[in-house]
């Protein structure tokens, strides 16, 4: 079987459907557990963006802004404005390095660490949805191949 995505750029048949074309199967499922995370974030007030920091934070704590950023997959300008508002609703506090003045390292406030035991229940909900069904070594396999592709893909843009 030849794989609609593995034709020739040249071949007049090239019919690529979004059911045969794995970056929209990974776009459209991406798209619907961001919106299962977002319906369950919300009962707690807390948008996605503000989740990815905080679940980036909870994982290591004082990471500039920058190192940050790049963990997220945000910009240095979207990283800022999400931090901003974590910082208003009493989530994190910005701590001047004191080797490097140039630098703020972000450190979760005890709010924002206290919070940890009520969301991670909620990203455990939506993984349980979205892996229901799946035995352990389809989901093993299903992680592999993901990997495969993120790894493909970043060999690829460097």
């Amino acid at each position: 079987m030849t794989l609609p995505f593995k034709q020739p750029a040249t071949d007049d048949r090239i019919d690529l459907r979004p059911e045969e074309s794995a970056g929209y199967l990974v776009r459209d499922t991406h798209l619907l557990f961001a919106r299962a995370l977002r319906n369950r974030l919300q009962a707690h007030q807390i948008t996605p963006g503000q989740w990815y920091f905080l679940r980036t934070l909870w994982d290591e704590e004082g990471l500039s802004q920058r190192e940050l950023s790049r963990r997220v997959g945000t910009t240095e300008p979207t990283t800022v404005s999400a931090l901003r508002l974590l910082e208003r609703n009493g989530m994190i506090e910005r701590v001047r390095n004191p080797d490097d003045r140039r630098t703020i390292n972000i450190f979760l406030t005890d709010k924002a660490r206290n919070m940890k035991s009520e969301l991670m229940p909620v990203a455990f909900e939506v993984n349980d949805i979205a892996t229901g069904g799946l035995t352990e070594a389809e989901f093993t396999q299903l992680r592999g191949l993901m990997q495969k592709i993120r790894e493909n893909l970043t060999t690829a843009e460097e």
